[in-house]
């Protein structure tokens, strides 16, 4: 060291600048790993809110469908309900013919023949009911297992963004290819939901 403005480095001033020259580097490293999992974890976020909201959505679905196979059973229960009705009214009409005079039972055949038609009327309006229900059901059922698709990939999803922040703490690299590999499941199982498979 001189006071004219004239430096001699000692070997420990190398030593020190090389250090802190790696260290440099090796932050700009660990910076680049930061900024990639923040912007990984920004999509995968993003990405699991619309398969939330998907999932949301279609379980909403299917309660909806479900209501409406359970009002179709009960239109069908009321229509099997009125075609007891008839029947009824057929077998007094029945035993009212046989137990009345030969003049009358001629009315009363009138009465078994119209009771007959209306049946069978019932009887297709019922089974078209209970078409119907057995159809929302499927609907419902339909709807509940991309539902539980939707969930799965939104879960997976979330196990990847704690995957991110526990890869951020410990600058783990395998954690990171971890968070990148539930990611992945995650979003196919998203696919396999929007194909409803």
């Amino acid at each position: 060291m001189s006071g004219a403005g004239f430096h001699v480095h000692g070997p420990h001033d190398h030593e020190l600048e090389h250090a802190t020259q790696h260290a440099a580097g090796h932050a700009g490293a660990a910076g680049g790993m930061v900024n990639q999992i923040a912007v990984f974890t920004a999509v995968i976020a993003t990405v699991g809110a619309i398969f939330a909201y998907m999932g949301g959505a279609t379980q909403a679905d299917a309660g909806l469908y479900k209501n409406n196979a359970a009002i179709k059973k009960t239109e069908a229960s009321n229509q099997w309900n009125y075609f007891q009705a008839k029947s009824t009214k057929q077998s007094l009409a029945e035993v009212s013919r046989d137990l009345s005079p030969p003049e009358r039972q001629a009315a009363y055949q009138a009465k078994l023949d119209r009771y007959e038609k209306e049946k069978k009327e019932i009887e297709a309006e019922a089974r078209k009911l209970e078409a119907q229900a057995t159809q929302w059901d499927r609907r419902s059922d339909e709807q509940m297992h991309q539902h539980h698709r939707w969930a799965q990939a939104t879960t997976a999803l979330q196990v990847s963004i704690a995957l991110a922040a526990i890869a951020l703490l410990t600058k783990k690299k395998w954690l990171e290819w971890g968070m990148f590999g539930v990611a992945a499941i995650g979003t196919a199982i998203g696919v396999l939901a929007m194909l409803h498979i």
